[in-house]
């Protein structure tokens, strides 16, 4: 009798994204560890090291056994109760409270979405109605999701054109270019930044350039929104990756992916005054069915609370170093980043590619960046050791080297 495969399965049934899926076939996950289904030709599975943390999501490595104990106590109480900000739920009120800890005292109100775009298109939403402007400027090659609304903030009109007309009155500026700073004006509502560009393959602006980005903001009473999508719950050295920049603080912070420990969730925190619009005119604001779900709160602060016990955010950087110090040959270019959030430049996208195949084929995953195609992207789980550090990395060498 003809058996259909899971495989037969995915390309049949799962809407597909790209002509060249990665396909691997995953049976179980732990620490920094996938593991494939074991075959008729292996006893064992194959392992993979994930050096990418499912795009920045495993900070704390996949199935934590403190997040896995939070997430089955949640379960044996309740899981979905009522629409966002009804009910009073303790897993949310907890992960408010938290988060609100871990930051200056204007951060202080968070209202949760169910993942990093939603957090974006609520802020977007918030910006306007506080300032009552509808410009929003963001930056040439960032990626801020792909809702039409953040899909209208990114700075790639190849992922864009396909798509418009997409939301007016959005102007776009070059990171880290201070001059451009004088199109943020009294017309803005907000500035949307990331405080590492990410997808333009981890660039990390000079401090200086973020404040005079913060001062610009506060003259002409903008917003200035901080996407930490990527960058927050200790990717790159610090809790959260302005901290590691001076006295410069958003007005709006965006966070998600790594803040779940593998759950999907995503929150934009503000001020109690500025968040206070959504109360009326109109009544509901800002309305989500599944943001706050009381299994991914749970399941998100015990990934806070794992970060700040075991120190892993301090650790981020020393780590970093080590990977930078290891990835020494002819063929790379470049080691940039901060913390655990690396890319390794090579010539171009066609000598980086056959290493990236190689390197899984040799059980290391890592990938590309979106608008910077010849950059390894490597942001391993925070909780990856010094050997875990010196094996992938030796594995990586050994890809460039056939």
């Amino acid at each position: 009798m003809y058996t259909v495969t899971n495989r037969q399965l995915f390309f049949q049934h799962i809407a597909q994204t790209s002509d060249f899926p990665l396909g691997l076939e995953i049976e179980r996950a732990e620490g920094i560890y996938l593991f494939e289904q074991a075959g008729p030709e292996h006893a064992e599975p194959k392992s993979y090291m994930d050096l990418i943390s499912g795009i920045g999501v495993s900070n704390v490595g996949h199935r934590h056994p403190r997040v896995l104990e939070a997430i089955h106590n949640q379960l044996d109480r309740y899981l979905h109760l009522m629409v966002y900000g009804e009910f009073v739920q303790t897993s949310q009120t907890q992960l408010a409270q938290a988060l609100a800890a871990t930051l200056p005292a204007t951060l202080d109100t968070v209202y949760f979405t169910n993942s990093g775009t939603e957090a974006v298109e609520g802020a977007m939403k918030l910006a306007k109605r506080f300032t009552g402007r509808t410009e929003i400027i963001s930056c040439f090659n960032a990626y801020h999701g792909s809702t039409q609304g953040a899909l209208s903030l990114s700075g790639d009109e190849n992922f864009k054109r396909n798509y418009r007309p997409l939301l007016p009155d959005i102007r776009h500026i070059r990171f880290g270019n201070v001059p451009d700073l004088e199109l943020i004006s009294h017309r803005t509502a907000a500035v949307v930044m990331e405080v590492i560009g990410g997808e333009a393959g981890v660039r990390v602006p000079d401090a200086a350039y973020l404040q005079a980005v913060r001062q610009r903001c506060t003259d002409t009473g903008t917003l200035l929104i901080f996407d930490e999508i990527q960058t927050g719950f200790g990717r790159t050295g610090t809790f959260w990756a302005f901290e590691g920049f001076g006295p410069v603080v958003p007005d709006v912070l965006l966070c998600a992916k790594g803040m779940g420990g593998g759950m999907p969730i995503g929150a934009f925190i503000s001020s109690a005054e500025i968040m206070s619009v959504f109360r009326n005119n109109p009544i509901l604001g800002h309305i989500t069915t599944f943001g706050g779900h009381p299994v991914s709160c749970a399941s998100s602060l015990a990934t806070l609370q794992i970060i700040r016990d075991e120190k892993l955010h301090e650790q981020a950087e020393a780590k970093g170093q080590l990977i930078r110090q290891l990835l020494k040959h002819p063929a790379i270019r470049e080691v940039r980043g901060k913390g655990l959030m690396l890319a390794v430049e090579f010539e171009s996208f066609e000598v980086l590619k056959p290493v990236i195949d190689r390197a899984i084929d040799r059980g290391v995953i890592t990938d590309w960046f979106l608008f910077c195609n010849n950059s390894m992207r490597l942001a391993p789980p925070l909780i990856i050791t010094e050997a875990q550090i010196r094996e992938a990395c030796a594995v990586i060498l050994a890809a460039i080297d056939v």
